[in-house]
């Protein structure tokens, strides 16, 4: 095959896949322009229309179907020979396409990401920072990061965390005006900082109450979407907020930042890394799965101290 027309059924595919050349043209990394003009030299070549486009969509016609049903195996195993390459590698080559949520990022992978990358000098690796987590295989992700192992049919989970725990935090200043709240109850009587989710909705702000797990409405006058601008605003003593332990550790160390309700703080789902689940992965995706598997395993045992 030549490479011009294999360029071209390359572009075909994934802009059928996608449903839209805008979406095809993120994930290739070229324009929609080039990818336009590729499908259209390919519909050219070929005498057929394979697409039906309209301002708002992209449907395969008859044609398209029948091309796409005999292309997809096709180019899966294309992908198949070239991974197998990596076999012969001392270190595997390729690039991941990682999705995960905003804490995920600040509290799992950035203190991890440059020892695999200075492990694996060969592996790109591309970051999807997003609230919420997509399909994976269907946005064609390689791999996500989220919090709980509960995942779709044909995925695997696997723990690269401990269970996490919500804490709410204020600046010392702000206590010095305002108190400290010695039970959830007085959080009514605070400024808290809210995390607005992506279906509208906020975060819950939940505490220990005996036995049970109690999720309570606060207020305030600083409304967010983004979990660094909710710990921004607590850092400038604009009111109390509510986040991972572990995202604000730094800041309660150096004392800008101190813990209220500790006690009440209940543990939540910790991370895992979820990946389709098949026979063998491709070689880049096998080591991020073995380097945080073992990071994980490290950490455990480091935190039981000797035996």
């Amino acid at each position: 095959m030549r490479g011009t027309q294999f360029a071209e059924l390359s572009v075909f595919v994934a802009v059928a896949e996608q449903a839209s050349f805008t979406r095809a043209a993120k994930r290739l990394g070229r324009s929609t322009a080039t990818l336009s003009q590729s499908v259209r030299a390919l519909e050219e070549r070929l005498g057929v229309r394979l697409l039906n486009r309209t301002t708002r969509s992209v449907a395969l016609t008859e044609a398209g179907e029948r091309l796409m049903k005999q292309l997809q195996p096709l180019l899966e195993a294309f992908d198949e020979v070239v991974e197998s390459v990596n076999e012969f590698r001392d270190k595997p080559v390729g690039h991941l396409r990682l999705l995960l949520p905003p804490l995920a990022a600040t509290c799992l992978l950035d203190p991890l990401l440059a020892g695999f990358l200075l492990e694996y000098p060969e592996i790109s690796v591309e970051l999807s920072i997003s609230m919420p987590i997509t399909e994976v295989v269907a946005a064609d992700f390689d791999a996500a990061f989220r919090r709980g192992d509960r995942v779709g049919r044909d995925m695997t989970a696997m723990r690269v965390s401990d269970d996490l725990h919500f804490v709410a935090v204020a600046a010392p200043e702000y206590l010095a005006r305002r108190g400290k709240p010695a039970v959830p109850s007085d959080l009514c009587a605070h400024n808290c900082i809210r995390l607005r989710l992506p279906g509208g909705e906020f975060l819950p702000w939940a505490f220990r109450v005996g036995e049970s797990v109690v999720d309570f409405e606060v207020e305030g006058s600083v409304i967010v979407n983004d979990p660094e601008l909710a710990l921004g605003a607590a850092l400038e003593g604009l009111g109390i907020g509510y986040t991972f332990d572990e995202h604000a550790a730094p800041m309660i160390a150096d004392g800008r930042l101190v813990r209220v309700l500790e006690e009440s703080a209940p543990p939540t789902d910790g991370f895992f890394l979820f990946y389709p689940t098949r026979e063998k992965n491709p070689a880049a995706l096998e080591a991020l799965i073995e380097f945080f598997r073992a990071s994980f395993q490290s950490k455990k045992q480091l935190a039981a101290g000797p035996a």
